[in-house]
């Protein structure tokens, strides 16, 4: 049989909590520095690896707001998304939603119009180029309120993008409730859009009951705190809820304190769809083919029951139903050869 880490690496996999600035490789973030000279960003991709330890989640936002800031220009945020998809080709990652925050751009100057369409020529040289098909979930920063709210939704209902898929709420939550966000959400989906708000990251079970009733979320982001509450935990498996879990990522941001801690095995043991997910895989020296890893390791599971993960994040995603069909035949087709 094939080794477990190299049956994960060759794996056809899916993605669907992974942030568009979070992804940008060192390669990337040094070249965008080295462009953008008057920035405190590190310009030598080996100095990035010290830049990106993070003390607590408040110290994560301001070195991540310092590299959005890098995204200055159409062309930046076309190379970033392009580089994005090769590196996801790379770890053969087929289908991905990517979390990108129009307003961060938009406030520095790119216009709505040219944001929109440097991302969607990205998508389209992506799929024909590199066999990814990118979709997007346009999210709010939550700590910048209801302008970014609405500004988030107007571009996402008026230009609509052909790969925009899903609406989202990212950023801190401690002093972000979720409920304040209930009208641009309600937009949203009035518009056709699935709700996938963060929730649960670093803040009790309260933050993900607002997501659900306020925000009518189908997905939530991280839930990591979800095992709190077994009235939760069973409504979620109840109701086919998936939660979007980033191990690294909360070891990294200090919302959990280790990994052996992590809450992942009683999620899945409470019948919780469990979807795995990298975040911003370079902030946090990973990627999708190490948090499979990761989730191995927790869980216990061998070839077969990580295909079985990662077929989870197919059903869990917005692929129509002839994608998801593909694509999960594609994961058995590969295990059947390589579980072996």
């Amino acid at each position: 049989m094939t080794d477990l880490t190299t049956f994960i690496a060759g794996l056809p996999k899916a993605e669907l909590h992974v942030h568009h600035v979070g992804s940008a490789s060192p390669r990337i973030v040094a070249e965008l520095a080295a462009r953008h000279p008057d920035s405190k960003v590190p310009t030598d991709p080996e100095a990035l690896a010290d830049y990106f330890v993070f003390r607590d989640f408040a110290h994560f936002i301001d070195i991540y707001l310092s590299v959005v800031d890098l995204i200055r220009d159409a062309e930046d945020v076309r190379l970033l998304t392009y580089e994005i998809a090769r590196d996801m080709a790379r770890q053969n990652i087929r289908y991905a939603e990517l979390t990108v925050t129009p307003y961060s751009s938009t406030r520095r100057g790119i216009p709505d119009t040219a944001f929109v369409e440097a991302i969607e020529d990205a998508r389209k040289a992506a799929e024909a180029e590199l066999g990814t098909v990118l979709r997007w979930c346009f999210d709010i920063p939550g700590e910048a309120g209801p302008e970014a709210a609405e500004e988030t939704a107007r571009i996402a209902c008026e230009l609509r993008p052909e790969g925009l898929v899903s609406f989202g709420l990212g950023g801190p939550e401690i002093g972000v409730p979720r409920p304040q966000f209930k009208p641009y959400f309600d937009r949203a989906i009035a518009a056709g859009l699935h709700s996938v708000p963060h929730a649960g990251e670093t803040t009790g079970p309260q933050t993900i009951w607002d997501a659900l009733t306020e925000l009518r979320a189908e997905r939530i982001g991280h839930g990591t705190s979800s095992v709190q509450d077994p009235k939760l935990l069973a409504h979620l498996a109840e109701h086919r809820i998936p939660l979007e879990v980033c191990p690294t990522s909360n070891i990294a941001t200090r919302a959990v304190a280790t990994l052996d801690e992590h809450p992942l095995k009683q999620m899945v043991e409470a019948g919780v769809l469990v979807t795995i997910n990298s975040d911003d895989p370079p902030m946090f020296g990973t990627d999708l083919t190490a948090e499979y890893g990761v989730a191995a390791r927790l869980l216990g599971l061998d070839a077969a029951g990580v295909a079985a993960l990662a077929k989870n994040a197919v059903e869990a995603s917005f692929l129509d139903a002839e994608g998801k069909a593909r694509l999960a035949a594609e994961i058995d087709a590969y295990t059947a050869v390589a579980g072996r």
